[in-house]
């Protein structure tokens, strides 16, 4: 008599489709905010781009705030993943294509669907209170991720004085290109500011003593 295959419970596919639906909702969060802001975002709107009833959508996120928090922190993990990704088919160190990649990766974190988002969720925040200190509290937090990432990549050496005001430069000119980028195209002064960017960067990171004797762990990868 061959062994006996465990029922599977019903609770599981229930699992399963909540957490599908969940996801559904977030994403159509991300989408329906970087379109249409603020405003236009209502919970209704975001249920039925997501398919899913209005009653689904409290019965997961109680209050449009909670919705559209959880939503940029949910696409601001993803960002997160992908760039930590990108160590992996990153050139050899002092390669100017290497730090070419790592700025351009960086850029794009300001400049994609996740920016738009978070941009209108900052202008709802500046008005309303109880968002006010959610938000600013989640971009603190994606703030330094993205900067202990940068620096990870970057193989930078933090105790030198003026690398980490160095590293920090870099990303707030990310973020200026996303916010020219909301209004036009600025895709092609965009590459040519990278490309400088690069070459500074490399210009003054590799005279730093490497303070791992290799390159540094990004936060929250396998060792």
């Amino acid at each position: 008599m061959g062994a006996l295959t465990p029922a599977r419970g019903p609770k599981e596919p229930q699992q399963e489709r909540s957490r599908a639906t969940r996801l559904k909702l977030l994403e159509a969060a991300i989408s329906c905010l970087a379109e249409r802001g603020w405003s236009g975002s209502t919970v209704s709107v975001v249920a039925e781009r997501a398919g899913v009833s209005r009653g689904a959508a409290q019965h997961h996120f109680r209050t449009r705030e909670d919705l559209f928090t959880a939503a940029v922190e949910h696409v601001a993990e993803k960002r997160q993943g992908a760039l930590k990704a990108v160590a992996h088919k990153l050139p050899p160190a002092g390669s100017i294509a290497r730090t070419w990649i790592i700025v351009e990766e960086l850029v794009d974190l300001y400049t994609g669907p996740l920016f738009r988002a978070a941009l209108h969720l900052w202008v709802a925040a500046s008005d309303e209170e109880q968002l006010r200190d959610r938000v600013t509290a989640l971009e603190a937090r994606v703030g330094r991720e993205a900067h202990r990432t940068a620096v990870a990549l970057l193989e930078a050496d933090e105790t030198v004085p003026g690398v980490r005001e160095t590293v920090q430069g870099l990303l707030d000119m990310a973020r200026g290109l996303g916010l020219a980028n909301l209004l036009t195209d600025d895709s092609a002064r965009r590459d040519r500011v990278v490309a400088q960017w690069a070459k500074i960067l490399d210009g003054v990171l590799p005279t730093l003593p490497g303070p791992f004797g290799g390159r540094p762990t990004l936060p929250g990868a396998a060792p």
